[in-house]
């Protein structure tokens, strides 16, 4: 069930529907069938977080200090299609919109991808 919420960040549209669809493509290449991926939206006074959840294979805490590095593929994931620039692109793209993004994650369980944006 979709619910409706008046949310106002400050961000490039197109730009930000590239950093988003890399962080959902993910999702979806990592979460085996049987899985799911859920978006959600959560308003606080200076932000508005963008959560791309999943129940995907996760990673290790080791993991997700290298993830968004340019070109970088966890070995576990080596023979997946990729060639390791979607991370590194969403942080790039979010970043310049004076926005992070962070990541928890736990192996065989999933990941969480936050997005936090500047409120309008």
């Amino acid at each position: 069930m979709a619910e409706h919420c008046d949310i106002r960040a400050v961000f490039d549209a197109k730009w930000t529907a590239e950093a988003l669809f890399n962080l959902v493509d993910n999702a979806i290449k990592y979460t085996p069938a049987g899985g799911s991926v859920r978006l959600t939206a959560t308003t606080y006074p200076l932000f508005c977080r963008v959560d791309v959840a999943d129940t995907g294979i996760g990673m290790a805490e080791g993991e997700t200090a290298k993830i968004f590095a340019r070109f970088y593929r966890a070995p576990q994931v080596a023979d997946t299609e990729g060639v390791g620039l979607g991370l590194y692109l969403a942080r790039e793209i979010v970043a310049a919109e004076d926005g992070y993004i962070k990541v928890r994650s736990t192996p065989q369980k999933g990941s969480v991808f936050s997005v936090f944006l500047p409120m309008a």
